[in-house]
């Protein structure tokens, strides 16, 4: 699971312009945002990288561990 809508949401950037700024389509961030699909871990460090945050910051602890 990841943080990727929640920092969007923070941060008031749409899902278009991260597709755009990753060079992904719309779907395609839109499943990583709606958590359908995670991203590759080399996806996630651009993420947070555009998004300025930590890589951290864009994943969910699993409270089930």
């Amino acid at each position: 699971m990841n943080r990727i809508k929640e920092v969007l949401e923070e941060k008031g950037i749409k899902q278009k312009w991260l597709a755009e700024q990753l060079g992904k389509s719309y779907n395609m961030v839109n499943g990583y945002v709606k958590n359908r699909q995670q991203p590759r871990l080399e996806v996630l460090y651009k993420i947070a990288k555009i998004l300025d945050v930590n890589p951290k910051d864009l994943l969910k602890e699993d409270l089930n561990d």
